[in-house]
């Protein structure tokens, strides 16, 4: 028997419509791998302004921790050398101070009612350590300088868009912004490569709007969004960053306020002294950070 075909094959529903932006630019790779590298280049020393809110968990925990938003500075001194000062609200205090010269860090949390640290290697060494337990200086500095493409790295560029979003001058369309993908990738073995950063570029500015940062395994390691770029004197330098790590469950969100750029840092900038009778945990050792979770003395949370 035939089928009847009296009825309709298909439906049609309408959609917002997508366009490109006003200003789309275009570029190679090799120029913008120098941009890279002279973005990087630029930064000596910087001195930042922020405030940041610090969130923890996720599904695994099947719960969300949000922190007060806490103001402070972080200070960079290449090649590796970095101090992250976050004050408490209302009280003034140092609530953490964290420094580190690239290899090993230390970390002081002072609170009114507990005082810890945590010290140890830059790389985390026990993966059960999650949320505040798994913060380095890396996972700050790592973003903050987006570095080009090493000697013993190759590298490849696609091209694809950001998520649209919506236009401001007409509710019914959206605007869909394309970007520039550079892989940078480990030397070849054989025939096999791994990716290790991909620096996505908008074509609206040419300028970085996330970088994906991955680990041995090939997982997504770092993930940071870059946005409100301003001028401070002659570098452009975003003022929202946000940094995700998905396989600690740790969340960064740090705006900038103020920024100066290149300028002399006294000799003990980085120099952090631990107060006798503050508990320290180690946290290249396994005993000790079981038995001493520091981490868990962060700022208090909102809910």
């Amino acid at each position: 028997m035939t089928p009847a075909l009296t009825g309709c094959a298909w439906h049609t529903r309408t959609v917002l419509k997508t366009r490109l932006p006003d200003v789309v630019l275009n570029s190679t790779l090799d120029q913008l791998l120098k941009q890279v590298d002279a973005r990087n280049a630029s930064i000596q020393s910087m001195t930042l302004t922020v405030q940041m809110m610090i969130s923890t968990g996720g599904s695994v925990q099947g719960v969300v921790k949000e922190y007060t938003t806490l103001n402070g500075w972080i200070i960079v001194g290449k090649p590796q050398d970095i101090r992250v000062i976050l004050k408490v609200p209302l009280m003034g205090s140092d609530g953490l101070d964290m420094v580190s010269d690239g290899k090993t860090f230390k970390m002081k949390i002072t609170f009114p009612t507990k005082n810890c640290a945590i010290i140890g290697s830059d790389v985390v060494t026990n993966s059960t350590q999650k949320g505040l337990y798994s913060l380095r200086p890396a996972v700050i500095l790592d973003p903050l300088l987006i570095q080009g493409m090493q000697p013993d790295q190759v590298v490849s560029m696609t091209q694809d868009s950001r998520p649209p979003y919506p236009d401001p001058n007409n509710r019914k369309e959206l605007i869909e912004d394309p970007d520039y993908d550079i892989a940078f990738l480990s030397e070849p073995h054989g025939q096999v490569a791994r990716s290790l950063r991909v620096v996505h570029i908008s074509r609206d500015n040419l300028l970085p709007w996330r970088q994906d940062i991955y680990n041995a395994d090939g997982k997504i390691e770092t993930q940071a969004t870059y946005d409100n770029y301003q001028k401070f004197g002659e570098i452009n330098f975003p003022t929202k960053i946000v940094i995700q790590r998905p396989l600690d469950e740790l969340s960064l969100t740090i705006t900038v306020t103020k920024a100066t750029f290149n300028q002399p840092l006294p000799d003990n900038q980085f120099n952090l002294d631990i107060p006798e009778g503050i508990s320290v945990t180690n946290m290249d050792d396994p005993i000790s950070a079981a038995i001493a979770p520091c981490a868990a003395h962060g700022p208090q949370s909102r809910h």
